[in-house]
């Protein structure tokens, strides 16, 4: 099975879940922590957001691939056709 998250994806959870890890310990839990809460919220959802995206568009690209090969049957069935009225 293909992997869910790509590197890139990856690479920003972790950097992202490490900078809020730092400020957790340099800011302690005062009113500065709300916003990074708030990045860091912010970062996964538009990681789900991508990831959604690239879901929905490869339904559309099977979907495509689905209507050309029909389209292409139709095509050759339509040629052979007139081949034979020949």
């Amino acid at each position: 099975m293909k992997n869910k998250f790509g590197l890139g994806n990856i690479i920003i959870i972790s950097l992202t879940f490490i900078v809020f890890l730092i400020a957790l310990f340099l800011k302690g839990f005062t009113h500065d922590i709300l916003l990074e809460i708030g990045v860091l919220l912010v970062s996964i959802k538009l990681i789900i957001m991508n990831h959604k995206t690239s879901l929905v568009n490869q339904a559309l690209l099977d979907k495509m691939n689905e209507i050309k090969k029909v389209v292409d049957e139709l095509k050759s069935d339509n040629d052979q056709s007139r081949s034979n009225k020949k």
